[in-house]
């Protein structure tokens, strides 16, 4: 069917002349525009809602009784990289549906960072059939920081706005400070080809304030993911800069910004949510957009409010508001049925129209992608195996390092130094003062790259963890006691192609094995979370209490979060973007 045959299809039910495709009776309609809720019925004709008034008799193909509950409209999560949930987009959605979430705003940069446009467009292939919307958020920095560590594929200009061209594009990803702090041009130009296209450029505006972040600003970056004060989170709407309250699995930031907001009374209209970076374990434990809505409930804020920051405000800010984000003439028919506002705990989910999800659990089928062999061969090691790669050798009985200090239940660090022994001509880890090896294995078959520093917060007493999954560049990422356990690690994920492991005595003690681009797994969601649980439960019983070590350790490579990060190259001044040395002096 046409799109003009279909848009007269849709006046037509909605004037009473043709029969509806769907009629959905009897529920109390939450209406996102004027804060009420209406006992009402919802029409639906070619996948939209083309009424909501009330008692109006008309014919229709099928009759659903809504028995009285809440009808919202289907959640939005505003940002997220799908990679870092671990699953493929097919599985993703078999866990997140029947938790409410309907539309995914989705920045494969993860992927992209591996293995360029052709592995994107890959990996995004077939997502139309998915019993959820997919809008792409097109990667802005690939590589994150470029000269400072080695990726498997880069996006330059030409790529990204072939990508913004897309049907399903709806915004540019999110582009760190300093490509707009320091005049790059290539990442401006981005800016300025995404809004030529009338769509929004995302930011990830962490640590500034002031003029930096006036001038971030002025440059046409519209959102903020990253605050984690209720301060930033003021400063960022006081310079039009909306704000993404996130809640992920080692990024916790939704209590400390809702209890300012709440408490301060703050207007919600320019905050969404999302949750990044979440694992399926936590997703499954928790919940996912529905979980934001109930923590800012239980904290105070109004049902209807916390509902409006989940569909409306996230689908005005990507100017989608005509397709998503309310149950009014002319959106998609993405509605969720619940029988309390208080908790969101979805009974049914209706997708344009049509119930997908029933009591926690699809009632589709959803067809699997079929990705390339050449996606699932990734992991091209040539260092990094052996014990003696990983040695760092220094003169005298002590000597000075820098370290990366995680915080525990966010992404930012510390820059510390600590004093580490010296054995045999080579500086040892201190499991006493918790300051263990940290090590980045390049990956990606192109140099065959290694780095060694210092990390303090994992809490290992023995073996060492390590991941494919490293935030932006995604080499492999291990931290240990000792060097021999470090390249045990190594090997087991050039076996696996990619994953989580967790070793002891030159034993594997855990692994889950992630080889899509070495940072996803194909198989449902229930397998990764339980071998997620396996390989988290093997950290610890190294030492570890972290309680998502894995996501931490994801994340202490990045380069555009302060303090620190690390990369092939060595350590990186995440402020100042240069290499700095890891030995102070000897």
């Amino acid at each position: 069917m046409g799109a003009l045959q279909q848009l007269r299809g849709q006046i037509e039910a909605a004037l009473g002349r043709r029969p509806l495709d769907l009629l959905i009776r009897n529920v109390q309609l939450v209406n996102v525009y004027t804060s009420g809720i209406v006992a009402t019925d919802i029409g639906v004709q070619g996948g939209r809602v083309v009424s909501i008034l009330a008692g109006v008799d008309r014919p229709a193909t099928e009759t659903h009784d809504g028995r009285g509950l809440y009808a919202l409209p289907g959640l939005i999560d505003s940002h997220v990289h799908i990679e870092t949930t671990l699953l493929t987009p097919a599985h993703l959605a078999d866990l997140v549906v029947p938790l409410g979430t309907t539309t995914l705003f989705v920045d494969p940069m993860e992927v992209a960072n591996v293995a360029g446009y052709e592995g994107l467009a890959a990996f995004l292939s077939g997502a139309e059939s998915l019993p959820c919307r997919l809008f792409i958020q097109v990667p802005s920095r690939v590589p994150t920081a470029p000269g400072l560590e080695t990726t498997g594929a880069e996006l330059g200009l030409a790529e990204v706005e072939r990508i913004l061209d897309w049907d399903a594009t709806r915004s540019l990803g999110e582009l760190d400070p300093s490509k707009v702090l320091n005049l790059s041009d290539e990442h401006l130009q981005k800016v300025l080809a995404a809004q030529s296209r009338g769509k929004v450029a995302n930011g990830h505006a962490i640590g500034l304030e002031g003029a930096e972040l006036e001038a971030y600003a002025a440059a046409g970056l519209s959102d903020d993911h990253e605050c984690v004060t209720f301060e930033q989170l003021t400063q960022r709407l006081a310079v039009g800069i909306d704000v993404m309250v996130r809640e992920g699995s080692s990024e916790r930031n939704l209590v400390a910004l809702m209890t300012g907001v709440i408490g301060q009374g703050l207007d919600t209209r320019h905050l969404m949510f999302c949750t990044d970076d979440k694992h399926p374990s936590d997703i499954r434990t928790e919940g996912h957009i529905n979980f934001n809505v109930n923590e800012a409930i239980r904290l105070g804020l109004s049902p209807v409010k916390a509902i409006q920051m989940a569909t409306l405000n996230a689908a005005q800010h990507f100017r989608v508001e005509h397709q998503i984000g309310a149950i009014a003439p002319g959106r998609f028919a993405d509605i969720i049925l619940c029988d309390s506002l208080e908790r969101v705990e979805p009974e049914q989910v209706f997708v344009g129209g049509r119930l997908v999800a029933e009591s926690g659990r699809l009632v589709v089928d959803i067809s699997q992608i079929a990705f390339p062999d050449w996606l699932k061969q990734t992991v091209h090691v040539t260092r990094g195996t052996a014990a003696v790669d990983f040695e760092v050798p220094a003169a005298g009985r002590l000597v000075q390092v820098r370290v990366i200090e995680i915080v525990p239940d966010q992404i930012t660090n510390h820059l510390r130094t600590a004093t580490l022994p010296v054995r045999d001509g080579r500086i040892e880890p201190d499991v006493e003062q918790d300051v263990l090896k940290l090590a980045v294995v390049e990956r990606h078959g192109r140099n065959g790259n290694l780095a060694v520093g210092w990390t303090k917060g994992f809490g290992l007493q023995r073996g060492a963890i390590a991941c494919s999954v490293a935030h932006d560049h995604h080499n492999i990422l291990v931290v240990g006691t000792n060097d021999a356990d470090m390249a045990a690690c190594v090997r087991a994920l050039a076996e696996s192609q990619g994953g989580f492991v967790a070793v002891e005595g030159g034993e594997l003690l855990g692994r889950l094995p992630l080889p899509l681009a070495g940072l996803m797994s194909e198989d449902p969601p229930e397998a990764v979370d339980a071998g997620l649980r396996k390989v988290r439960t093997a950290a610890g019983s190294l030492g570890c209490s972290l309680a998502t070590p894995f996501m931490t350790l994801s994340f202490i490579s990045l380069p555009s979060i302060p303090e620190a990060g690390i990369s092939d190259k060595g350590l990186i001044d995440a402020r100042k973007h240069v290499l700095i040395p890891v030995v102070i002096q000897e």
